[in-house]
């Protein structure tokens, strides 16, 4: 896996930068779901409260749903799964991995420069 960090091979970090932003813009349901997972690990059913809270409920995600996204997810190796240490009823969690936060660091830009964009044009039109 590339790094994605600073210090490594420039033509390698622009490379997945691109391969990246191909995957962007994403659902809201999947970014949602890696911002849940942006300043801690957690298990599903977390993910699950933690979606719908910071969504104030509009996003109510099914367990088919979020683990379908998480499974995509795991494969594109944008989150890990994690083995909890005292689970007894085999709960697993996930979490970012650097190329994960990366996409969602990029999709936060992608989405601050439209909103900037947005508020200049409807800004510009209502002044007119």
């Amino acid at each position: 896996m590339t790094s994605m960090g600073g210090g490594g091979n420039m033509a390698l970090d622009d490379m997945s930068s691109e391969i990246i932003m191909e995957t962007l813009p994403l659902s809201e349901p999947v970014l949602l779901i890696l911002l849940s997972l942006a300043d801690r690990s957690r298990h599903g059913y977390a993910i699950l409260k933690d979606v719908e809270g910071m969504s104030d409920g509009r996003v109510v995600l099914s367990t088919g749903t979020l683990y379908g996204a998480l499974r995509r997810l795991l494969d594109d190796e944008w989150i890990e799964r994690l083995e909890e240490e005292d689970s007894s009823r085999g709960r697993q969690a996930y979490r970012l991995t650097p190329r994960g936060r990366k996409s969602l660091q990029l999709e936060v830009s992608r989405m601050k420069h439209l909103t900037r964009v947005a508020n200049l044009r409807v800004a510009a039109r209502g002044n007119s």
